[in-house]
């Protein structure tokens, strides 16, 4: 039976040329190129965003309008593909997974390191497993096709800008790997349990981002808490969730906190988790109130946090969503 896909092209190096200014997006290269993968198996319709953008310049407002497309032909399609650039592939992937509620179908994201005109380009190859993975009526996640691997959204990082392996997912499984023949994790597959109720981020939602540094100033940080326009914040923190006992920084976080702002502690390490009491400077966060993120990707905590605004949650309910695994984005203990 032939397989429709609804394949949505934001921007991105894969379908750039050059330009008098350098490597730049041109509109209709990409849907002309495309054309190669219908078959009898497959057919698509391709939808291409005007005007197209290098992903470095991507917002919540467009974030926003995949979400909403998606969800708008959700039934008319069997899977759907999203071209995206690599800069911030991996934080649109996970505002999909948790956007996209109830998921009973295939959403792939795919890009390249270099362009489809390009003669080395793997452009080619994510795409045909893209299309591929798009086509597994079993996959119901949002999915990141990358280098011959399947990743779950919401656990993907970028990790080369390099190398065509520009991505994994270093605290997950992979869900499949693609060779002459493709292996299919369907262990590592999740299972949809609720029916489909996509919500859509708020745009205008303020996380603020707070990078623990040696000499960096804490109490800038603890001012920035203070202030009115912070609705969330996400602090990468050291080791296993560590922090200097700085009473500018707890202070605010307590504040923060009490008023219903929260504060998501996640670990700055690529491998490993935020453990309150592995160590005792892990400690003073947990009782300011800031809560642990277990082994969660900073985009998956950016997602998490925005769509929380969209969400009608009493404090204990958003507490309680915020350290759950919601789209398999954190590892259960």
């Amino acid at each position: 039976m032939q397989k429709r896909l609804l394949v949505l092209y934001t921007g991105g190096t894969i379908g750039m040329d050059e330009t008098p200014d350098g490597l730049a997006p041109v509109p209709g290269l990409l849907p002309r190129l495309l054309e190669r993968f219908r078959s009898p198996a497959l057919d698509f319709e391709l939808r291409e965003y005007a005007p197209l953008i290098d992903s470095s310049a991507i917002t919540l407002a467009d974030m926003r309008t995949l979400c909403a497309d998606i969800a708008a032909e959700y039934e008319h399609f069997d899977g759907f593909v999203v071209i995206h650039g690599t800069d911030t592939m991996a934080y649109t992937a996970s505002m999909l997974a948790f956007a996209l509620r109830g998921l009973a179908k295939p959403v792939v994201v795919t890009g390249s390191q270099l362009p489809l005109v390009h003669p080395r380009s793997d452009g080619w190859s994510n795409l045909a497993d893209a299309f591929e993975a798009a086509c597994q009526d079993d996959l119901h996640e949002v999915a990141l096709a990358f280098d011959r691997l399947l990743l779950r959204g919401c656990r993907a990082r970028k990790v080369d800008a390099a190398a065509f392996a520009g991505f994994d997912s270093p605290n997950a499984p992979h869900l499949a790997r693609f060779g002459i023949s493709v292996d299919w994790y369907r262990e590592h597959w999740r299972r949809v349990t609720q029916p489909f109720a996509p919500v859509l981020p708020d745009a205008a939602r303020r996380v603020l981002p707070m990078l623990l540094m040696p000499g960096a100033s804490t109490a800038l940080f603890g001012r920035m808490l203070h202030e009115d326009d912070v609705d969330a914040a996400v602090l990468l923190s050291y080791g296993n969730g560590n922090a200097p006992a700085d009473p500018a920084l707890l202070d605010a976080i307590a504040a923060a906190t009490k008023r219903g702002v929260p504060v998501l502690n996640l670990t700055q390490v690529v491998r490993g988790a935020v453990e309150v009491g592995a160590y005792a400077a892990s400690q003073p966060l947990a009782r300011a109130g800031a809560l642990p993120g277990a082994d969660m990707t900073p985009e998956a905590a950016l997602a998490k946090l925005t769509l929380l605004g969209a969400l009608d949650l009493d404090a204990e309910a958003a507490r309680a969503y915020l350290t759950a695994n919601v789209a398999g984005e954190l590892t259960v203990a």
